[in-house]
């Protein structure tokens, strides 16, 4: 790692089924691929473990204590990096959260993310009604990775700037969107809502996302294009259409705060108050 760059990331993309087993499968070759190309951190999609029916999520929802979990955390053990579980419904006592989980490099569950907008939505004529499977969260979440502040978020949480703007003023540097974005979606606003969070927020990007198949047993068909974006909103990296894929992002702090110096937009806010109320994990 040159002096310049403080993180690498690891940026995945795969298409998941109701087969959790080869879902899982893909998670951990792509934790151990990205690792062996040096990342620090790896970021998984939402709903890349198992994407169904509302019913069927339900249903299929994790504890943190299942086999697959298991699996996570001892793949993360090998490899040595931190793993970002990007959005899984987790069954945690009597309600069900979308909660991107940060596994640490030893193996152990740092804590995690409970995504805080819920995706009630109508879109091409199919209804999204997240709240009738999962609960939504409440707080911020801040993970400090080698010393870089990373900001937790979650694909619908990408509509509502006013998120990245307490995460930024909480001293985030990169925001991460682990995504299920639907296809119809995704073609019209993806790319536009990652670049402007990234710009507003003066802060990497990095929205790891999951892929549509072409034989139509999709619940629904997801965009893909994983997107790294830089804090100036040029796009570093776009896994397009790839089927299961992963490259690693650098971060340099320096292109955040060139940018943060050059645009002021956050000269005269309360920082402070707004970092009391942000959860900071640390790896």
């Amino acid at each position: 790692m040159t002096d310049s760059v403080a993180l690498r990331v690891g940026l995945t993309q795969w298409r998941p089924t109701k087969d959790l087993e080869a879902n899982l499968e893909q998670a951990l070759r792509l934790i151990e691929t990205t690792a062996e190309q040096g990342a620090d951190l790896v970021l998984l999609p939402e709903n890349g473990l198992y994407l169904g029916s509302n019913q069927e999520m339900r249903a299929a929802a994790l504890a943190l204590d299942s086999p697959a979990i298991d699996a996570l955390r001892e793949a993360t053990r090998k490899a040595g990096v931190v793993t970002i579980l990007g959005g899984f419904k987790c069954r945690q006592f009597t309600s069900i959260v979308n909660k991107a989980l940060v596994i640490g490099a030893d193996g152990s569950i740092v804590g995690g993310y409970d995504k805080i907008h819920l995706f009630d939505a109508r879109v091409g004529g199919q209804s999204f009604e997240a709240s009738s499977v999962e609960t939504a969260g409440e707080c911020p979440v801040v993970l400090d990775v080698k010393g870089v502040k990373v900001g937790l978020t979650i694909c619908y949480d990408v509509r509502f700037p006013e998120l990245y703007r307490r995460l930024a003023l909480a001293g985030a540097q990169v925001m991460i969107v682990p995504a299920a974005f639907t296809q119809i979606t995704g073609e019209a606003h993806w790319e536009v809502l990652l670049r402007a969070r990234a710009i507003e927020s003066g802060a990497y990007v990095i929205a790891s996302a999951t892929i549509r198949g072409d034989d139509g047993t999709d619940a629904f068909p997801t965009y893909g294009h994983a997107l790294a974006v830089d804090p100036w909103g040029k796009v570093l990296f776009d896994l397009g259409e790839t089927r299961s894929g992963c490259t690693v992002v650098s971060i340099e702090l320096d292109r955040v705060n060139k940018a943060r110096t050059s645009i002021p937009a956050f000269r005269g806010l309360h920082q402070a108050a707004v970092a009391r109320d942000a959860v900071l994990l640390s790896t």
